[in-house]
């Protein structure tokens, strides 16, 4: 497998940083401040889910004249607090892993749905910005996750074929994103497990960030 495998890329929030649950609560907040109902599993619908088919999918279900754009700064801001209030913390095993790809020569990256500003400001505040030799958002490219562009503009930038790349997400529309880019998944399951319409997609599936290192 090692020969394999020359690049591992990461998504961030529900990977990388222990921030899922709270995109879980800010969406449905965000959505009452502006007199919308969003369920959980509404919420949950919105994991690393991108240009155009977020925008889309909330207008499907709350009509046209929905502003995600509103919407979305909002829940920006919500997020913030949260953040402030409580912190943010690494997912278990997260350093070691990284530490095992650099001894071992793997090439790394980050491909997220957050903006670049975001995504430093976070990396470099759990001490881990430098681990990685690219970080691509899903702003840089026509279309998010799950669709294929971010990955496989993360290839691109590593100057690596898809098929030479692991890719490591933790919700649906990452696997996707990542699994139509033709790169092997490795899912690390937060807030719910996959469904194995999912699971016939992934190469592996790992309880968490740690068994990675046996998986390569």
């Amino acid at each position: 497998m090692k020969a394999l495998v020359k690049a591992v890329i990461f998504d961030m929030d529900g990977t990388l940083l222990d921030t899922e649950k709270y995109y879980r609560i800010c969406w449905p907040q965000a959505m009452a401040h502006f007199g919308y109902v969003m369920t959980d599993e509404q919420a949950l619908q919105m994991r690393s889910l991108g240009r155009p088919f977020a925008p889309k999918l909330l207008k499907q279900l709350y009509g046209e004249a929905f502003d995600y754009t509103a919407v979305r700064n909002y829940r920006k801001e919500l997020m913030e607090e949260y953040l402030g209030r409580y912190g943010m913390e690494l997912k278990a095993g997260a350093k070691e892993l990284l530490t095992y790809l650099s001894k071992n020569g793997y090439r790394t990256a980050v491909a997220t749905a957050t903006d670049l500003e975001r995504t430093g400001r976070y990396l470099e505040q759990l001490g881990i910005y430098s681990c990685f030799d690219k970080i691509v958002s899903a702003v840089q490219v026509k279309e998010g996750k799950p669709s294929p562009d971010v990955y496989l503009y993360a290839c691109k930038q590593l100057n690596l074929e898809p098929k030479s790349c692991v890719a490591v997400e933790d919700a649906p529309n990452g696997v996707l994103s990542a699994y139509r880019a033709g790169c092997r998944v490795i899912m690390v399951p937060d807030q719910t497990e996959p469904d194995e319409q999912l699971k016939e997609k992934l190469w592996a599936c790992a309880e968490s960030l740690a068994d990675i290192q046996g998986l390569l």
